[in-house]
């Protein structure tokens, strides 16, 4: 066992791990038909709903890798938070009503009800590819400074791997209550669990200027001189051309506001890990309230995680590390500044307390993995299966949803196993959601708006969002291209456009292909109003 904790630590670990699963399983005594394993009976309360969507998209990463970018960096990323808190305010007035004409499974359905079925299966198939890396990546990132915290012998258990024990650690303890208590299950742990890592980051605010001298007014004064409560960026800097500004690292104001809010409509508005939280809702005025309440708590929650950044590079001026920082590798997705704030944990931070902070790691990575499982279950069963066999019982569904989120739980181990061998597979699935996030988000806006017709032209322009996408993330990487996107383009293009750009390029390319290749009159009746509802 990892000699930085003691008795009363694992106490509060393993508490935690059997509270979490009891709370889970408690749920699932009132798991009889789909629309109570994914729906959650549409019973829960809003609010609940509202802290499980921040739980949701808040993984370990989130918790480590804030931190790290104020210690490396500054906190300019507060201009993105911006962008997600305007994106929430325009779903609650315009999507959310969609999401309740019916009883709606994923935002897929809408897909179908405009395009026919076609449409829907290649949106729920992006969706599946796009998460099952992303979310198998997230495990992989966050088990290894999860390793460095609880050591090779205890996560080494009967595999002599540690990095494989953390994976396993994260999914099957997941798994327990996912199985059992569907989304109701997911989101009242969630729920949980954002309290905790809200409470570990709050302690963490509050704690580190007590260890240096002159307190909380020295901190902020140091970190202001150092530039690192630094948050926007307007303007370029002098030498810096107008495009690479606004294209490339680092964060900007038009970064956040433009790109974090079309970001951030599709992770919210057209990927099922959130939007399937809001289809819980009981009615229209709670989904929308499920939205308000997440805008509300995203801003504070990830400045105090930055602040925390910030603080840490003050403290570690005037104090050694007593763990080495530990070498990572070139592409690996994460840094040697990923480590800080573990390593404060464990060296720093009285015990118990220290007990409470691994337990808000933990939390936060398992709230990403019940999230991924659910809502790669719903959209494989739903989606794809109950369209193949319309006819079968609800039990057959029942039964089929759970092992389906077996499936998907050893899909995301083995994606996250791969993801430790072959540097390229993990900086690509990192990409991937930025690669498909435009595609469905422009897919949805021409399923809202559009009137029914044929589902080739925006398979073609998701398809083609797709490819434009792969070639902005590979184009200027490659030697042989990279000289040429330079002179015709001038930077590399930053994640936060991803989005924007693949939406734009939906839009634009199913639109041509609609005006090119008009449908016949016959096509319009291709599908019935509400005839893919599941």
């Amino acid at each position: 066992m990892n000699s930085y904790f003691n008795a009363g630590d694992w106490t509060i670990i393993l508490v935690y791990l059997m509270g979490i699963i009891g709370l889970g399983l408690w749920f699932g005594k009132d798991q009889h038909n789909t629309r109570d394993y994914f729906l959650g009976s549409k019973n829960v309360p809003w609010w609940g709903i509202g802290l499980s969507i921040v739980a949701a998209e808040t993984s370990a990463l989130t918790i480590i890798g804030v931190p790290a970018m104020a210690y490396g960096g500054n906190i300019a990323f507060l201009q993105m938070i911006i962008g997600y808190v305007i994106a929430r305010i325009i779903l609650a007035i315009v999507l959310v009503p969609h999401y309740f004409k019916g009883e709606i499974y994923s935002p897929y359905q809408l897909f179908a009800n405009t395009f026919g079925p076609a449409a829907r299966q290649t949106a729920g198939a992006f969706f599946l590819i796009s998460e099952t890396l992303a979310a198998g990546v997230r495990v992989y990132v966050a088990s290894i400074p999860v390793k460095l915290m609880l050591g090779d012998k205890l996560l080494g258990f009967g595999t002599g791997d540690p990095i494989l024990g953390a994976i396993l650690l994260f999914v099957v303890l997941s798994l327990l209550y996912t199985y059992v208590g569907g989304v109701k299950a997911v989101i009242w742990t969630d729920a949980v669990q954002f309290g905790l890592f809200l409470l570990g980051g709050v302690f963490a605010l509050y704690y580190i200027p007590t260890l240096v001298d002159g307190g909380i007014g020295a901190v902020f004064s140091k970190a202001t001189a150092a530039g690192k409560l630094h948050w926007l960026n307007a303007t370029p800097p002098p030498g810096v051309s107008l495009a690479g500004f606004l294209l490339d690292k680092p964060f900007n104001i038009w970064m956040g506001v433009i790109g974090g809010t079309v970001l951030v409509l599709s992770s919210h508005g057209a990927e099922q890990l959130i939007v399937q939280r809001v289809l819980a809702c009981k009615s229209v005025a709670d989904g929308r309230k499920a939205l308000a309440l997440s805008a509300i708590v995203i801003f504070p929650l990830f400045f105090i995680f930055l602040l925390v950044g910030a603080m840490l590079w003050v403290f570690y001026q005037g104090h050694p590390f007593r763990i080495p920082l530990p070498e990572t590798r070139p592409g690996s997705g994460i840094t040697a500044n990923d480590f800080i704030f573990p390593i404060f944990m464990m060296t720093e931070v009285p015990h118990l307390l220290k007990g409470f902070l691994i337990v808000a790691i933990l939390s936060a990575a398992m709230s990403s993995v019940s999230s991924a499982l659910t809502s790669l279950a719903s959209v494989s069963t739903m989606d794809f299966v109950k369209h193949v066999l319309p006819g079968r019982s609800e039990s057959f569904f029942l039964r089929f949803s759970k092992v389906s989120t077996i499936a998907w739980a050893v899909a995301l181990i083995l994606t996250a196993y791969l993801s430790r061998q072959v540097a390229f597979v993990l900086n690509a699935a990192f990409a991937l959601r930025g690669l498909t996030s435009g595609a469905l988000v422009g897919g949805l806006a021409l399923a809202v708006f559009w009137k029914k017709g044929r589902s080739f032209p925006v398979i073609t322009g998701m398809v083609a969002s797709l490819v434009v996408m792969i070639a902005i993330q590979l184009l200027p990487r490659l030697e042989c291209t990279k000289a040429l996107w330079m002179r015709f383009v001038g930077a590399e293009i930053f994640w936060p456009w991803y989005t924007l750009i693949g939406a734009a390029i939906t839009l634009l390319t199913a639109g041509l292909v609609r005006r090119v290749a008009p449908e016949p009159r016959s096509a319009a009746s291709v599908s019935m109003p509400g005839s893919e509802m599941p």
